[in-house]
């Protein structure tokens, strides 16, 4: 399967996931634009999958249902997505035109957000980027936390599509947070050749993300030895470290 970054608004990612016979799963079509082009371009709609509430991963649906009304959309059990969708969750099975995915609940960035897991894609939204994870508007650390660990047990293989471009930025937090990380260090100059490109940094590998992403690291003696230095004693345990990181990146000016 072919794999696209469509970009949208500032620095949004609509995932197009493609067929050889150009039937297209798009994800978190924020805009229905790039959609539209894309199609024009030969990708078929096959189905919407979304993965939390926000305007800027749900915004351009109802356009793409004018021009497509029996478009399939799957989304979460959420009142704010007042979308005529099919409602999944916590391990459901989402088939439509020969794709196959796998729901993860995954709440932290927001109460209800899920995750697709299929044909060696999780489509993650905001809870994970490279090398960062999303702020948590409605969770709690232990939730967040939880939900990252959960992503984090996959197949290493597994190719992490995220929904902005933020990689660079967060690439000067975690070495501010690791400096002496060898692979971070080497992430990072990659990432800084692709946006000079202007190529997309994601979708990213999880093995390298869990070499490279302090979020995936809270166990790792360097994370919780910064973070001990940060708050001027131990965490009392790992979701302590998490939610101190948060907050350091929250407030982190580079």
């Amino acid at each position: 399967m072919r794999l696209t970054a469509l970009p949208a608004f500032q620095d949004n990612y609509i995932w197009a996931l493609q067929t050889p016979d150009e039937r297209t799963i798009f994800v978190d079509p924020g805009q229905a634009g790039p959609v539209f082009e894309a199609a024009a371009q030969g990708m078929q709609p096959a189905a919407v999958l979304l993965t939390h509430h926000h305007d800027d991963h749900i915004g351009g649906v109802a356009e793409l249902r004018q021009r497509w009304p029996r478009l399939r959309v799957f989304a979460p059990v959420d009142e704010r997505i007042a979308l005529d969708c099919e409602r999944v969750a916590e391990g459901d099975r989402v088939q439509s035109s020969g794709f196959d995915f796998s729901v993860m609940a995954v709440p932290g960035h927001t109460r209800s957000h899920i995750a697709y897991l299929g044909h060696g894609h999780l489509f993650c939204g905001d809870m994970l980027f490279s090398l960062g994870c999303g702020r948590m508007f409605e969770g709690t650390p232990a939730q967040m936390l939880a939900s990252l660990k959960r992503m984090a047990a996959l197949p290493p293989e597994t190719l992490v599509c995220c929904g902005h471009e933020y990689t660079l930025a967060n690439a000067v937090f975690a070495r501010h947070v690791d400096p002496t990380n060898a692979a971070l260090q080497r992430r990072q100059k990659e990432v800084q050749d692709m946006r000079s490109r202007s190529r997309p940094t994601v979708p990213a590998v999880l093995a390298s993300e869990l070499q490279c992403n302090p979020f995936l690291r809270t166990a790792d003696a360097h994370i919780r030895d910064a973070v001990t230095t940060r708050l001027g004693q131990a965490p009392a345990d790992e979701v302590e470290v998490f939610a101190e990181l948060r907050r350091w990146k929250d407030g982190f000016r580079a």
